[in-house]
């Protein structure tokens, strides 16, 4: 319980802060730190420290600027040391962690007298691994090697310029310019390139990899067992509870979890729990593996048991591919729906009404999912007996072989793995009482070639958050800018699946939002006219625009953004940066830069620059809304969401639709003011806003911006 002696040190705490920084208290801190107190202070627990008490979880709105992140610190370590307790601090983004790591959490440490530790968690894909990068140098010198784990559609070749960078990682760790860090890179890395060199639990050989004393991932990881506060990010804090939790980070039943930007993880965990496969390619990759099989076979032949279960494998990658094979002409048949009577095809989506499968399909993939999950389990033999050959000092083969071919057969496992787990999903049927599944087929263009993507995914993570997290963890909170939609946090409670008992919250920014000005101009259209609106955005968006000034356009519609900049006036072109030409981070450097010359600068882009972009004071003094920021019509989940809704007897588009969109429009008004400061102004192009019903509600959901609404 909050006891007196808690409740006045985090008071004493958080006044020694405030003075040390020469800063004024802020009315929303003080309100959340103390929510957060009462909430974890309020928790009781038996004699053994387990938790017996509910009303365990804090859910906490706190507007740009309250300082949230000092405001769950400064409770949430006092109490957790106080209860003997880890504290788990999860982020959505790269950038927030190391905000926390290398400011927020040394900030607090060096100007009270808290004493802590802290450390950095995240998994094996933000680090090197030594060993793959040793062979992938080594396979440029012999580029036919038939061991390499690397497929068509997954890793394009290695070219001159990649081959540059292998060595010049390899170069910077050598002279410990470098800690295998792929966040302290110097440059951005693409996807492709750094997953070469990364590993998964799959294909590391863990502690008995001869790399193991300069891994920088088991470095990192070894940091943690001592540490108060670990700072984390959600895909690993799932990625721990779907191992049962305790696996990578504390049990959670002896952990405090802070989830801050808390508004992404309903979305995290469904991607999490999500299955998808590509027919042709998984097809064409059993191939390969049949075909490399002999060449990993020639190197490890001997060790332990291998013969014996290698000799297994070719069978069961054919029988693997002979039943893919089978499966795509009816797949193929029903994406082929999508196109009207040869005209444009108008989704790549095939949705699989309420998730129902058709029986044939579901047949097939019974017989697929315990053909792959066969695949897996004979893999899964082979691995353990390479790994028990490396432990075997009498072992005759070396071990470098038994090194390099783990990770293969590793890769291999992992895949196969997902392939029984995809086909599970498609052979069983969702129970009545449940929430059903959405299962859909994507068609998929890679580098002209097209192939079919199959998908399965749960429709909501609620339940799934509810069993192996809310239930399960010693108290929690839950932070962000945006958790209300329609100022409820009822569409945050049924994606996220928190308890009714929880302490929900929202405390208030101390921004003046009336130095911000929001208009509906009179040439604003009404944007369920796709052409009519994109043409109207066109002949209006040039006089909007200030030359000198920075401004920010959101669109919903890639192909609309694009529309808008080809029809723009040459000397605008040449000031607007379109979103997908660079990458994200170089475009707002560039932005910033032509700001500071004062040439000013326009930024078009979609929902990903709607949030998380930090453009201060004049970097963006205009914020041009193209449309209501509603949900794409053929999203796969979302369809299937408003499906479910309305068979409950529900209405999707009051319950779902429009709590969503108000939320992304929330999340777009925030790109103006990101300082006390600030000042702008915000430009909604879409008419919808005025004239339907639903307008004046999303409208009243916004900050208090100054209104310009023209008729």
């Amino acid at each position: 319980m909050l006891t007196d002696a808690v409740k006045k040190e985090i008071q004493q705490t958080y006044s020694e802060f405030l003075k040390s920084r020469e800063l004024g208290p802020r009315h929303g801190q003080k309100m959340m730190i103390a929510e957060i107190a009462r909430t974890l202070g309020g928790i009781s627990s038996d004699a053994e420290g387990v938790r017996n008490s509910d009303g365990h979880v804090c859910v906490v709105e706190a507007g740009t600027g309250t300082g949230k992140t000092i405001a769950y610190l400064l409770p949430s370590i006092i109490i957790a040391k106080a209860l003997g307790k880890k504290l788990v601090v999860s982020t959505a983004t790269v950038a927030l962690q190391e905000q926390i790591i290398h400011k927020d959490l040394p900030e607090l440490k060096n100007h009270t007298d808290l004493s802590f530790s802290f450390a950095l968690a995240k998994g094996r894909g933000r680090y090197l691994c030594l060993s793959k990068l040793d062979n992938l140098m080594g396979e440029f010198a012999t580029a036919d090697d038939p061991t390499r784990a690397l497929y068509e559609d997954e890793l394009p070749s290695v070219d001159e310029q990649g081959i540059k960078l292998y060595e010049s990682m390899m170069e910077a760790l050598a002279a410990n310019k470098w800690d295998g860090e792929r966040d302290s890179w110097p440059t951005e890395l693409e996807a492709a390139d750094w997953q070469r060199v990364t590993t998964d639990h799959r294909q590391c050989t863990g502690r008995r990899c001869s790399n193991v004393s300069v891994c920088s991932f088991f470095k990192a990881r070894d940091a943690l067992h001592t540490a108060d506060c670990i700072v984390t990010n959600h895909d690993l804090v799932l990625a721990d509870l779907a191992l049962g939790g305790g696996a990578i980070l504390p049990d959670p039943e002896e952990t405090i979890y802070v989830f801050d930007e808390g508004h992404h993880l309903p979305d995290k965990a469904l991607n999490h729990f999500a299955c998808h496969g590509r027919m042709l390619s998984t097809s064409r990759w059993l191939e390969q593996c049949n075909k490399s099989l002999s060449g990993v076979l020639g190197q490890i032949s001997g060790a332990g048991r291998v013969d014996h279960f290698g000799e297994q494998l070719p069978g069961q990658f054919i029988q693997c591919k002979r039943e893919l094979d089978m499966l795509y002409p009816a797949l193929d048949e029903l994406i082929q729906t999508l196109a009207d009577e040869g005209r444009e095809r108008r989704s790549t989506h095939y949705r699989f009404e309420g998730g129902i499968v058709p029986e044939g399909i579901r047949a097939q993939a019974e017989q697929l999912h315990m053909s792959f999950d066969r695949l897996s389990d004979l893999l899964g033999k082979m691995a353990n007996e390479i790994n028990e050959a490396m432990e075997d000092a009498h072992c005759r083969i070396p071990k470098v072989d038994l090194e390099n071919n783990y990770p293969v057969i590793g890769a291999w496992q992992a895949r196969a793995e997902a392939g029984a787990e995809l086909w599970l999903s498609y052979a069983r049927t969702d129970a009545e009482t449940s929430i059903p599944k959405a299962r859909w087929l994507t068609l998929v263009d890679f580098n002209g070639n097209y192939d079919i993507e199959v998908c399965s995914s749960p429709i909501l993570a609620a339940r799934t958050l509810e069993f192996s997290l809310w239930n399960q963890c010693y108290g929690a909170v839950v932070t962000s800018a945006t958790l209300t939609a329609l100022g409820k946090f009822d569409r945050f409670q049924m994606r996220a699946g928190t308890p009714n008992n929880s302490r929900y919250a929202v405390v208030p920014s101390p921004f003046d939002f009336s130095r911000g000005v929001l208009r509906v101009p009179a040439e604003a259209v009404d944007a369920g006219d796709s052409y009519a609106h994109t043409r109207a955005v066109i002949d209006y968006l040039p006089d909007l625009l200030e030359p000198d000034e920075g401004s920010l356009v959101l669109f919903s519609s890639r192909r609309q953004m694009l529309d808008v900049f080809d029809e723009m006036p040459e000397h605008w072109r040449r000031k607007i940066q379109v979103q997908g030409v660079s990458s994200k981070q170089e475009m707002l450097v560039e932005h910033k830069k032509r700001i500071d010359k004062g040439e000013g600068s326009v930024l078009f882009g979609l929902a990903s620059f709607a949030e998380g972009v930090d453009l201060p004071g004049d970097y963006c003094a205009h914020v041009i809304i193209a449309k209501l920021p509603f949900a794409v019509p053929d999203d796969p989940i979302e369809a299937s969401v408003s499906e479910w809704v309305e068979s409950r007897g529900g209405n999707p588009f009051m319950q779902i639709t429009i709590p969503d969109a108000s939320l992304k429009l929330i999340q777009a008004c925030g790109r103006l003011l990101r300082t006390e400061g600030d000042t702008g102004r915000i430009t909604l192009l879409d008419r919808r806003v005025v004239t339907k019903r639903y307008g004046k509600a999303i409208l009243d959901s916004l900050p208090p911006f100054k209104r310009q609404i023209e008729h």
